[in-house]
């Protein structure tokens, strides 16, 4: 699974990538301190944790099969 953010006006940016079987691989500049990425069986999420007016963006994930 990997997560994206899209603040207005600009490109998507990478923000987290995670699978079942691996820890999650945070990008430059995010951190699981503020990003939050849990999973059960075949639901993530991802939680900003203390949103500020910086963190207003769309936000998407995106799957891959293996």
């Amino acid at each position: 699974m990997f997560w994206y953010q899209q603040p207005p006006r600009e490109s998507l940016k990478l923000l987290v990538s995670t699978s079942t079987w691996a820890q999650n691989s945070y990008e430059q500049g995010y951190s699981e301190a503020r990003f939050k990425v849990s999973r059960n069986d075949d639901h993530f999420a991802l939680t900003i944790v203390n949103a500020t007016s910086k963190d207003e963006a769309t936000y998407f994930c995106a799957a891959r099969d293996h």
